[in-house]
């Protein structure tokens, strides 16, 4: 785990103490990420004598982003990635385009319901994206290292995810923007 996932994991962790909160963010992450990649993979890419989709090219850059940020976590979320994109596939090969977007606006209207509900009513605030979009990237790999530390691997992760916000060197109970504006007062 390198220190800039670490440190993006403390502050993203902040947002998702409650469980019921992980678990909607489980389903609503997969939902959004088929979503994403629903539509693209109806336009096929021909690379080296290799049909591809856009979405897969689309989705390259941010695997390697996962992969950089903690190899294990990427590889898992590379595998979930493979499975989701196979399914998005699946669907393409077999309903008209229209069936195809109509399917992604039910997944994200599904995905963005999980996310809200998550946050409004377990966790009683915004979602973190709200305060640091980078963290719409960090939720695959939150949910890949709860997965992780639920199956027994990555004590490591646990140490960080699991730790009590209070005991969390430099943290509080404030969420980082009062944390930011009490800093400012202070200057």
């Amino acid at each position: 785990m390198n220190a800039y996932f670490k440190r993006q994991l403390v502050d993203y962790v902040e947002y998702h103490r409650d469980p019921r909160n992980c678990a909607m963010h489980v389903f609503g992450i997969a939902f959004l990420f088929l979503a994403a990649v629903l539509p693209l993979s109806l336009w096929p890419v021909q690379l080296f004598a290799v049909s591809i989709s856009v979405a897969t090219i689309m989705v390259l850059p941010v695997l390697v982003y996962w992969l950089l940020l903690d190899a294990g976590l990427g590889a898992a979320i590379v595998c979930a990635a493979v499975l989701l994109l196979a399914t998005a596939t699946m669907i393409v090969n077999h309903a008209s385009v229209a069936t195809v977007w109509t399917i992604s606006v039910l997944l994200i209207v599904a995905g963005v319901i999980f996310q809200v509900v998550g946050h409004r009513v377990f966790e009683r605030r915004q979602p973190a994206l709200m305060d640091n979009p980078t963290h719409l990237l960090l939720g695959p790999m939150f949910v890949m290292a709860k997965l992780f530390i639920a199956l027994g691997f990555r004590h490591d992760l646990a140490l960080v995810i699991e730790r009590d916000p209070q005991q969390a060197p430099g943290s509080s109970s404030l969420s980082p923007a009062q944390r930011h504006g009490e800093s400012l007062s202070r200057s």
